[in-house]
């Protein structure tokens, strides 16, 4: 096989399937796995894929770009994130467990949805949804401390982290940027990545909420593999495909 002929069933592999390995491409075309980089070198120069370690991804599904701040993501998919905190209230302990939220704008509507009556306590990271759980709630509410990031308004940080690792909570509210199954859940910052980590290792129930918009992508950091989320509610246009693979790891999927 001549090399331009490789390059195209390299690239595509790589539309069709969202990711190669250099080790399997260099097996099924029996050649080296440095003659399989310099073809990815070649590809990726003309637009047909990205390189990451280890091999290849279809363009754009990684994301290297600045992360919105709340200004922006509060106006962003309004709709969706108000039916997403909803639905979630179905997934409350009941009276005396505790609830971590995670910030985020949808995990914010999460809180705007919180019934009264509840008797739960109630744990958060975010300076804003702090403000909602104390107007909006008549359980215990607790601000976990640490260095305040302004893009997120949210407590990071080694005492963060540590803050929450001493917790045993009943839910977890987690928010998230990117949801694949290969790369599981995801975050452009490695302190927030940090924090989110720690909450979801900290829940007998972990609850993911995100809009449909992150499904099929990825962030730089990593928090948390499919096989730790027990619930994602997201909204009704999510692919099939999306809720099916994700609905095969065992996650539960509520469409709000």
């Amino acid at each position: 096989m001549y090399a331009e002929e490789r390059q195209q069933a390299i690239a595509d592999e790589v539309r069709r399937i969202g990711r190669a390995s250099v080790a399997d491409l260099a097996g099924r075309f029996s050649v080296t796995s440095e003659t399989v980089r310099r073809d990815l070198a070649t590809l990726e120069r003309a637009g047909h894929l990205q390189r990451v370690h280890g091999g290849a991804v279809r363009p754009g599904l990684i994301r290297v770009v600045a992360e919105q701040g709340l200004d922006v993501r509060e106006t962003t998919h309004v709709d969706r994130k108000l039916a997403i905190g909803t639905a979630a209230m179905k997934f409350l302990p009941p009276n005396g467990g505790s609830v971590l939220f995670d910030a985020g704008t949808t995990t914010f509507q999460a809180a705007m949805a919180l019934p009264h009556g509840h008797g739960l306590t109630l744990i958060t990271n975010s300076i804003p949804i702090a403000g909602v759980l104390t107007n909006h709630s008549d359980g215990f509410v607790h601000a976990v401390g640490g260095r305040v990031r302004g893009l997120t308004q949210a407590t990071v940080g080694a005492d963060t982290v540590a803050a929450i690792a001493r917790l045993r909570v009943s839910t977890a509210f987690i928010g998230t940027n990117a949801i694949t199954t290969r790369h599981g859940l995801s975050t452009p910052y490695p302190e927030e990545a940090a924090v989110k980590r720690a909450m979801v290792s900290s829940a007998d129930q972990v609850v993911v909420l995100a809009d449909s918009s992150k499904m099929g992508r990825e962030d730089l950091v990593r928090f948390a593999s499919l096989d730790e989320v027990d619930v994602l509610i997201t909204d009704s246009t999510v692919s099939p495909t999306d809720a099916a693979e994700l609905a095969d790891h065992g996650i539960e999927v509520v469409l709000a």
